[in-house]
């Protein structure tokens, strides 16, 4: 009887164990976690707090971007140029006039808090056109920083690309492949690769979606890519051929462009060494001669 008892007790123990297991499974899964990782609260607030402060400068940006005047061309111009330097959000384009008409606004008030605006007037028109220009200085410089990233990756891309294809998968495949695996050591140009692979998928052509690319970056190896990949498609002739010469052609260019920039240094240091090392070895070695002279000279009118 004894025995009965305790085997009814074990038997509805582990029925009701199992029962609060199966209602309270999320409940300790999550407990369980936020023990083993307890930051995620923490990185979901960070995210939040910094997506607030990018919608306040967003929204600051863009009340003030209609102090300026433009025409339609000219902010065709500037959204290209800012998709040139992975800028493509909607408001990219409000947010750099906006930028325009802040950084005129603080130079006008480091001027006049300053007091250079009070004495000479002609700093306010001096920090307007800096406030006016130093926003596109920096995209323009923001736009070739980018360029030269993707031609430095455009080599490895390409030998990727050819693995894939001689492997077996399409060009489609393999660009969404590469796009996949290079993104950590080339993002900028896996980037632009992705939006080749997404505009395909829409429906696309490939050679417009990839000509598409060419005028997004305006990089010129991009450019010969290209056109040799279209007349490839159109002759019906090996891809993978062409990616690999083209590949070799890449890495030769950029063998070049380091030997001619090795041998200008040969004539970019003769103007430190006139200016600088010259008069200094002209004032070691002359210096006592001429010292030596004076006095001699000096004695010879006593």
């Amino acid at each position: 009887m004894v025995f009965a008892v305790f085997a009814f007790l074990a038997v509805f123990l582990l029925i009701a164990s199992g029962g609060v297991l199966l209602f309270y499974r999320e409940v300790m899964l999550q407990r369980i976690s936020e023990a083993i990782n307890p930051h995620p609260k923490e990185e979901k607030r960070l995210t939040a707090a910094v997506e607030k402060a990018k919608s306040r400068v967003g929204g600051l940006m863009e009340a003030v971007e209609n102090l300026i005047p433009k025409s339609e061309q000219e902010v065709s111009v500037k959204r290209q140029r800012l998709i040139r330097a992975g800028y493509r959000d909607d408001s990219a384009v409000k947010i750099f006039y906006g930028s325009m008409v802040i950084t005129m606004a603080l130079l006008v008030l480091v001027g006049v808090a300053s007091g250079l605006a009070s004495s000479n007037w002609y700093f306010l028109i001096v920090a307007l056109i800096i406030g006016y220009l130093a926003p596109d200085f920096w995209l323009g410089r923001k736009i070739a920083k980018r360029q030269k990233k993707i031609t430095r990756g455009l080599p490895d891309v390409l030998d990727l690309l050819v693995i894939c294809m001689e492997a077996g998968l399409s060009l489609d495949q393999a660009t969404a492949r590469t796009t996949e695996e290079l993104t950590l050591s080339h993002p900028d140009l896996c980037d632009e690769l992705n939006m080749v692979v997404l505009e395909q998928r829409a429906g696309r052509p490939r050679a417009e979606a990839w000509k598409g690319m060419a005028n997004r970056t305006d990089v010129e190896s991009i450019k010969s890519l290209v056109s040799m990949m279209v007349q490839t498609e159109q002759f019906g002739t090996s891809i993978a051929k062409m990616l690999r010469v083209q590949s070799e052609t890449l890495r030769t260019q950029r063998v070049q462009q380091v030997e001619e920039m090795a041998a200008k240094t040969t004539v970019k240091l003769v103007f430190p060494l006139v200016f600088f090392i010259f008069p200094a070895l002209f004032v070691v070695t002359l210096g006592p001669a001429a010292l030596v002279m004076m006095e001699s000279f000096g004695a010879l009118n006593k």
